[in-house]
């Protein structure tokens, strides 16, 4: 699974799980969680179905969230801080000079990729 899959974690029981494995499996869930984030995890999986309470849902959602980010490849994890705000600048930059499809640069993922391995290779 891709670390990007893991933004839209199902909080039920199974999805919390494989969430949960998927970070044993890549060696994150010590490193990147503290022991009270991993008894939260640890607890939902064995006592709730499906989250219910918007509390819980939200300390979850931030728990998985630093999961996902623990789990990023470089070139993901570039391409969120770096790529975005570049591709942005650039869409902003050709849509002045009168280019109208510039408005999706900002968007597109491939593009976005595209400058990013440009940056890693340039420097």
């Amino acid at each position: 699974m891709m670390a990007a899959d893991l933004m839209r974690v199902p909080l039920t029981r199974v999805g919390i799980a494989r969430a949960k494995t998927r970070a044993l499996r890549r060696g994150v869930w010590f490193r990147a969680l503290t022991r009270v984030e991993r008894a939260c995890v640890d607890l939902s999986v064995r006592v709730v179905e499906r989250v219910r309470s918007c509390v819980l849902a939200q300390v979850l959602n931030s728990i998985l969230c630093k999961l996902r980010r623990a789990m990023e490849n470089t070139v993901e994890r570039a391409a969120r801080e770096v790529g975005r705000p570049l591709a942005r600048r650039l869409s902003m930059i050709a849509q002045g000079w009168g280019n109208r499809s510039a408005v999706a640069w900002s968007r597109d993922q491939v593009f976005i990729r595209y400058l990013v391995i440009g940056q890693i290779n340039s420097g």
